[in-house]
């Protein structure tokens, strides 16, 4: 070997490790590292997670607790709340309550005053006492002494809804049943109102319906006016399985 040859590869040698020392990987004029940020700029932040939507639950029937909306058959679709304010209140509000598959519960008519019996609620009817009997009822039948105003309820009219003499405070009785509604308490549902089978026995009471106002207490039906009473006639509907929920507020609360 020359003595050029030799040196040629001596300098080789030492250029090589130069560039090792260096990383070897050299970068290209203009390129930007990947860790390299521009002046004056802030790294990107990682996009904030979007809230989820609020979720809504169907509103369940207002001033009802747990034990008495469980007691509202599933298929019900149709609700009168009759409230007293306390358990010998014979003054009531009445409310009429729809369900729909969203919303749930909405009050589609009242509120309406009422009246209920003289001595106020009882979880324990029985004849004569002059309580109404506190629960959840049907409404399956409907009649009165007037012509049917257009309810889709079966309607029996009948001379004898007639009524006379006088309320626990004087009041006329006169009209009373002009318009009724039974409940279905001690009663055969299918038949007309004026049916006096009791499948509970006599001693439980029975004939407790929703009728005209009389301006005065009953003696266990629950009463509203009669512009009141058309309404509900008018708005219930079988195929929504109505119901009336009716007694004292602590005791609907429950």
């Amino acid at each position: 070997m020359t003595v050029r040859k030799a040196l040629a590869l001596v300098i080789g040698a030492v250029m090589c490790t130069g560039v090792l020392g260096t990383g070897c990987a050299q970068q290209q004029p203009g390129a930007s590292s990947p860790d390299a940020q521009t002046p004056g700029r802030s790294a990107p932040q990682p996009a904030s997670p979007q809230p989820a939507p609020p979720r809504s639950f169907p509103r369940p029937l207002p001033g009802l607790g747990p034990a008495m909306r469980a007691r509202i058959p599933d298929t019900s679709r149709q609700a009168l709340v009759v409230t007293g304010a306390t358990e010998s209140s014979y003054e009531a509000q009445t409310v009429l309550y729809e369900q729909y598959p969203a919303q749930g519960w909405r009050a589609v008519a009242g509120p309406w005053p009422a009246h209920n019996g003289l001595r106020g609620w009882t979880d324990d009817h029985e004849a004569g006492d002059l309580h109404t009997p506190i629960g959840v009822f049907r409404l399956s039948d409907a009649g009165g002494r007037l012509p049917d105003p257009g309810t889709r309820l079966p309607y029996d009219q009948d001379p004898e809804f007639a009524v006379s003499g006088t309320g626990h405070f004087g009041e006329p009785l006169e009209g009373s049943f002009d318009y009724v509604i039974a409940i279905d308490y001690n009663r055969v549902p299918g038949t007309t109102p004026l049916d006096k089978t009791r499948p509970l026995g006599e001693d439980e009471g029975g004939g407790v319906w929703i009728h005209v106002d009389h301006d005065g207490p009953t003696n266990a039906c629950v009463s509203l006016s009669e512009e009141h009473m058309r309404a509900l006639l008018n708005a219930l509907d079988p195929d929504k399985e109505p119901v009336v929920v009716m007694g004292p507020e602590s005791v609907l609360a429950r």
